[in-house]
């Protein structure tokens, strides 16, 4: 994997391009955003930040998810709508997995779109149609007060910033031993 980290600004714009393609709703009778809830994520109880997570939680199994019931208090909350279907959700997991273990101020939230047994990315579970999507992975970025600060392309971004954060602090930590 080391082989790649000093090419993921270039494969994370391809992977952004490939969810366009490959993971978009277009074809696949995507659900109209029009009844879409906004998901608002007011962070959990502070007593719940006591102890991080090594691996980012996953939630949904494609039901219905109010955000604000998995938002980390006090932490940036990073919410991944994804489904094990789509090979970019795949692709960019062990990044978002990385980036939940290496910052204590971030959690990363995979919410897995796909109803238990649905082969195939579900676009009509009750999750897609509550948040509108129509292409993944699909990214809120939350405050740590629980306000909505990026979704869409801006959150996709952000994300890929801090990824590089810390793919840069590895290989500057790596190169200094």
């Amino acid at each position: 994997m080391r082989h790649l980290t000093h090419r993921l600004p270039a494969v994370l714009l391809l992977l952004g391009l490939g969810v366009l393609l490959a993971c978009g709703g277009a074809d696949s009778g995507s659900p109209s955003p029009a009844n879409a809830d906004s998901g608002d994520a007011t962070p959990a109880p502070a007593g719940e930040t006591a102890v991080k997570q090594t691996q980012p939680k996953v939630i949904s199994q494609g039901e219905r998810v109010e955000l604000a019931a998995h938002a980390t208090a006090g932490r940036t909350t990073v919410f991944d709508f994804t489904s094990e279907y789509c090979g970019p959700c795949r692709q960019i997991s062990p990044y978002l997995d990385k980036l939940h273990e290496s910052r204590d101020d971030l959690a990363v939230v995979k919410v897995d779109i796909n109803r238990p047994g649905q082969r195939g990315i579900d676009w009509g579970s009750p999750v897609a149609r509550q948040f509108g999507l129509q292409s993944i992975p699909h990214m809120k970025v939350y405050s740590p007060e629980g306000a909505l600060i990026a979704e869409g392309q801006p959150a996709w971004e952000m994300v890929v910033g801090w990824i590089n954060e810390v793919l840069q602090a590895e290989r500057a930590q790596s190169g200094s031993m």
